[in-house]
């Protein structure tokens, strides 16, 4: 049957400000999203070095907050569905500001672990990538999708090689807890850079499956093996992101390095990611995004066994970050396209947000596990080495994905 013009519109009515225009505010608010996001692992040592908490004391709180930031991202996926992805980032945004000024404030483990682990979870799942990608994805018609979330995913990335190491000079210069409350102000930002991702409300596509409810198209989604590909994959992702963006400043110092290396690494993976994300993004609208996945992982487990046998010098850290950034968030183009592909985009917030559920369960066990082993052998060598037999895992896990054939292109209306 030829398929019909309107399946390659927009899900939603035409945004008002320009193509460019939206795509720049939502680089720019998943740029600030991740950036802010990323820097927690700067705080690790000077908070508990002056409260005398345990590394895994801190761990828990942020590995707490990832998983949260899983568990609620398919309910405000849900609402994002249902009002638009607008009034939800804006009301995340004003959350983690609360949250991030709490953490600045407290000096008990409990209401520390309350504010960066249950507010900050609630807050980055509804102003965090997967509904600023997600309302933007619905705004912009099949061909220039793949290319617009790598684009909000390099954005992302260019916040945290931008922001970590502003929040670190900020940490030297005024102390930790003024430059908490600084990230807490920077916050607010994000609320303007949202206002054009008016996708409100959720409009059907075109087509037989624009009837589904949400629940009909979730148990659709959960009876299929490619979506429990995608669930699993991201759980890996989730787990090598986690770890190595919270612990990569404790693992350099303890491999007896300067502390602004750590810094330093965490700011060259996302520069190095930027290019990553917009080859990533481009690759899935001209390759197999299946094989691009399987590549992917594959390549990272490669880089952190090279890493895990090196000896660990300045030079070695941060040519290990920089390769790595190439294929750190070079995961979610390909797998917002496959979810797309294989699910529809009405609901796709919502199937995405369980999909992004699995990212941040594994997101928790890295950050969380990370910290025990540390605590328990003084050493991250058992933990490079279960990130290792991870990044196989997801490469064979996505062999069985299901990829359909190119979408094709649309044509330019006279």
């Amino acid at each position: 049957m030829p398929e019909s013009s309107s399946m390659s519109r927009p899900a939603v009515a035409s945004p008002a400000i320009g193509v460019g225009a939206l795509i720049a505010c939502a680089v720019l608010c998943a740029a600030l999203a991740m950036g802010l996001r990323n820097s927690s692992g700067l705080f690790l040592a000077p908070m508990t070095a002056e409260h005398a908490w345990t590394a895994s004391g801190f761990a828990f709180a942020i590995a707490l907050q990832v998983l949260l930031n899983g568990a609620t991202q398919p309910l405000w996926g849900q609402v994002a569905d249902r009002i638009g992805g607008r009034k939800v980032i804006i009301l995340g945004a004003l959350i983690q500001a609360l949250a991030i000024a709490g953490m600045a404030l407290t000096a008990s483990l409990g209401l520390f672990t309350f504010f960066a682990g249950v507010m900050m979870g609630i807050a980055v799942s509804a102003a965090g990538m997967p509904i600023i990608i997600a309302s933007l994805t619905r705004l912009l018609p099949e061909e220039k999708r793949g290319r617009a979330t790598g684009l909000g995913t390099a954005g992302s990335s260019f916040g945290q090689f931008l922001v970590v190491p502003v929040v670190q000079l900020a940490i030297n210069g005024f102390g930790w807890q003024a430059a908490l409350l600084l990230v807490a102000a920077a916050s607010l930002l994000m609320i303007p850079l949202a206002l054009p991702l008016n996708d409100n409300p959720a409009a059907p596509q075109a087509g037989p499956q624009d009837e589904r409810t949400a629940t009909q198209a979730l148990k659709e989604a959960l009876a299929t093996p490619t979506f429990w590909c995608l669930f699993f994959g991201f759980f890996v992702c989730g787990l090598h992101v986690s770890f190595m963006s919270v612990h990569m400043p404790a693992f350099v110092a303890s491999c007896h390095l300067p502390v602004a290396v750590g810094a330093g690494a965490i700011s060259l993976i996302g520069l190095f990611n930027i290019a990553g994300s917009l080859l990533s993004g481009e690759l899935t609208t001209r390759w197999k995004r299946r094989e691009l996945l399987v590549t992917i992982y594959a390549t990272r487990g490669v880089l952190m066994t090279w890493f895990l046998f090196a000896e660990k010098t300045t030079t070695t850290v941060l040519v290990f970050a920089a390769l790595m950034g190439i294929f750190w968030l070079s995961t979610v183009p390909p797998t917002i396209a496959l979810a797309a592909r294989n699910f529809g985009t009405r609901w796709l917030a919502t199937i995405f947000g369980i999909i992004f559920l699995g990212h941040q369960i594994g997101g928790f066990t890295g950050v969380f596990l990370a910290g025990l082993i540390f605590d328990r052998t003084g050493s991250y060598d058992l933990m490079w080495s279960i990130a290792i037999a991870a990044a196989a895992f997801a490469a064979l896990v996505h062999l069985p994905v299901r990829d359909g054939p190119k979408p094709k292109p649309v044509l330019a209306a006279a």
